[in-house]
């Protein structure tokens, strides 16, 4: 298991983080932090939560600002991010003649795990994730549910600091959503994980706090209980809280 560094700081830290494709800006010096437990960050389509968890996970570099992981004082590398953080990405695609099992133990050989532990552990996460029976069958023939547990187990595999979940039910029937919330609880509160969704209705359930950005800005941060504070109790209550914070006219969810 990758082990936490020594501090009093457990939270991942953003600080004015800009990012860019060519000349379209889509992050504006956001500055934010996310504590051990459960947060869901929601968002329109556009509003740069998947560029953000690229910038987390070490894929893309900020054109400025620092990312700071848990427990340290200095901006994270992408080499520190790509070994400490986690993360399931929407689109899962199988390793060509990798079985399952060998397709989340290579995952996680390269977050730093020997080769007889990332094969002990993905045996582990298989079961967690309701796919030991598929352990040995090609990754390349299985479904499309099949295959975003399959990105699931490859993202808790190495038992990261941080875990980044893009969408992590699409796709999943509701027997596989039981399942996933299942998989959540089973997080270590200590380990911060973001989960990145349009779907509100059991955040109260599954989430300690959330974080709503669009256009590259953070909007609001706070309890599943201030949020839905936003709209008068009734049906949608959670709908119309997000909706209140938004500042152009898509109806994301």
């Amino acid at each position: 298991m990758i082990q936490p560094r020594s501090s009093t700081d457990r939270s991942l830290r953003l600080e004015g983080l800009d990012f860019a494709y060519s000349s379209t800006p889509v992050l504006r010096s956001l500055s934010c932090r996310f504590d051990g437990g459960r947060t869901v960050l929601l968002g329109p389509n556009g509003a740069g939560k998947s560029t953000l968890f690229s910038l987390l996970s070490g894929v893309l570099t900020a054109r400025s600002g620092a990312i700071l992981l848990p427990g340290a004082d200095n901006a994270a590398s992408r080499r520190e991010l790509r070994s400490r953080v986690g993360i399931m990405l929407q689109a899962i695609a199988p390793v060509p003649g990798l079985t399952v099992a060998e397709q989340v133990a290579y995952a996680g050989w390269l977050a730093g795990l020997s080769a007889k532990r990332a094969a002990r552990r993905a045996g582990e996460v298989l079961e967690q994730v309701d796919l030991a029976g598929k352990a040995d069958a090609k990754a390349g023939k299985l479904s499309g549910g099949q295959l975003r547990r399959v990105g699931l187990a490859q993202a808790i595999v190495a038992e990261p600091e941080v875990l980044l979940l893009d969408e992590p039910t699409a796709g999943l029937d509701p027997a596989q959503r039981l399942r996933f919330r299942s998989v959540l609880h089973s997080i270590p509160g200590d380990r911060v994980t973001v989960v990145s969704t349009h779907q509100v209705d059991d955040i109260t359930e599954l989430y300690d706090v959330v974080v709503v950005i669009e256009a590259g800005q953070m909007r609001f941060t706070g309890t599943p209980e201030e949020f839905l504070a936003l709209a008068d109790p009734g049906s949608s209550q959670a709908e119309r809280a997000y909706l209140s914070l938004l500042q152009t006219e898509e109806m994301a969810l």
